[in-house]
């Protein structure tokens, strides 16, 4: 599908953008160097979900030196780095760790060294972010008053690592958070690009596993056997109506099979059948109403396939499920608005939920009270976006072995974007 956003001719007005000689823009471009220089060591040492052991030490290392006071090993490896600079409120701002289970192919020169593993999602921009956010909070105490906690977290990947952290304490043994703000890097927008939402931003994803029960036999003499390859097909193919048939047309979700695994030789019929779904949606009555639904579709099918009671499907929903992110108002007005004045409007564009997950939804979740926001920083780089011409279909997507990010791009804007916000929330 092509881009939907109005970013046509994007990378020419950023190109046209008039430089501003303003303190904390200056004082991110003096720190970039040192900045890349930790990116490119994160991206050459990528370490994969709850095994972020280095990468978590380094970012504890540069929070102590700016004068935070830093908890190691919550929720895993998680890192609480907590600033308290007199009365105000408690901002919290998140960088996931994880890398994921992908063999780069990048060709770049500080590519993974590490063999099948890669930050084929960018989480190593948000790590060096985070660091060059808390350099500038700690450069800048003056100018803000109240409680800041930064924390690189573990398992986003996997949908774990918020619940690890929050289960270990997070709002009861540091202090708890009024407002939550991260930000995600975007393989759908132009390096330097911000991208908002208000509402929901990424959705719930479940996982369910269906074992499809039947009576093995020779595949000559069918009519011995109860074929569970031919149930589960049933299965596969009714599945589809909940979304075409049964879901509002005006509501989205998601029901994808991406897995049927049965049979080890052409003329046996297997005794069982397995599936795996991936459920996508955002509000919580269509969820329910999805997973209900596969439950039902599966046993009433296998009722039709004349399987008696004790052979009915057994369907499992699997323990790494993440609710939908959801972006709170007044913060993301207020944080839009902050960035368009900052950036320029023509910078700050408007985005699409989408069906991905994403466990930052976790810290808002936890106590409805808090205010949150995420939010996207474009990471293609221009010369690529230029070419495509805003086309993502011709574009790596994050998770791809070619997903290569403008790193300065990503970095400086993300840098900027968060200590302005943060210094609003904390303002004097």
């Amino acid at each position: 599908m092509k881009a939907v956003l109005p970013l046509l001719g994007l990378v020419a007005a950023l190109a046209s953008t008039p430089l501003r000689a303003d303190p904390l823009e200056q004082a991110v471009k003096a720190d970039m160097p040192s900045l890349i220089a930790i990116y490119k060591d994160l991206h050459i040492h990528p370490e994969l979900s709850f095994k972020e052991g280095r990468s978590a030490a380094i970012m504890a290392a540069e929070a102590k030196k700016a004068g935070f006071e830093v908890t190691s090993g919550v929720g895993g490896t998680g890192v609480v780095a907590v600033m308290t600079n007199g009365p105000g409120p408690v901002l919290l701002l998140r960088a996931d760790m994880d890398a994921l289970p992908v063999t780069e192919q990048t060709g770049l020169p500080y590519a993974s060294q590490t063999p099948g593993v890669m930050h084929a999602c960018g989480h190593d921009t948000h790590m060096t972010s985070w660091i060059g956010i808390a350099r500038r909070m700690a450069a800048m105490k003056a100018s803000w008053s109240g409680t800041l906690v930064m924390i690189g977290q573990p398992a986003e990947e996997i949908g774990s690592g918020a619940r690890a952290m929050l289960k270990d304490g997070l709002y009861s043994r540091f202090p708890k958070p009024s407002v939550a703000i991260a930000f995600h890097d975007s393989a759908q927008l132009p390096a330097g690009t911000i991208g908002v939402i208000d509402g929901y931003v990424m959705a719930n994803v479940d996982s369910v596993d269906v074992l499809v029960k039947g009576e093995g036999g020779h595949g000559a003499y069918p009519h011995l056997a109860k074929d569970p390859i031919v149930l589960a097909a049933r299965i596969v193919t009714t599945l589809q109506t909940l979304i075409s048939r049964e879901t509002d047309p005006l509501e989205s979700g998601v029901v994808t099979v991406g897995s049927f695994q049965a049979g080890t030789k052409h003329n046996i019929i297997p005794p069982e059948a397995k599936l795996q779904i991936t459920v996508r949606s955002y509000k919580p009555e269509v969820r329910q109403h999805l997973l209900d639904g596969i439950a039902r579709i599966a046993k009433g099918e296998a009722i039709a396939a004349g399987l008696p009671d004790d052979r009915m499907p057994v369907i499992s929903l699997q323990d790494q499920n993440t609710p939908a992110t959801f972006n709170t108002d007044p913060i993301t007005t207020q944080m839009t608005g902050l960035f368009a004045q900052r950036f320029g409007k023509e910078r700050v564009v408007p985005v699409r939920a989408q069906m991905g997950g994403e466990d930052f939804s976790q810290f808002y979740l936890a106590d409805t009270s808090i205010q949150s926001m995420l939010f996207w920083v474009g990471g293609v780089p221009k010369d690529q976006w230029a070419a495509a011409k805003g086309d993502i279909t011709k574009l790596p997507s994050i998770h791809s072995p070619f997903w290569a990010p403008d790193a300065g791009g990503v970095i400086s804007t993300a840098v900027e974007a968060m200590t302005s916000a943060a210094l609003t929330v904390l303002k004097k």
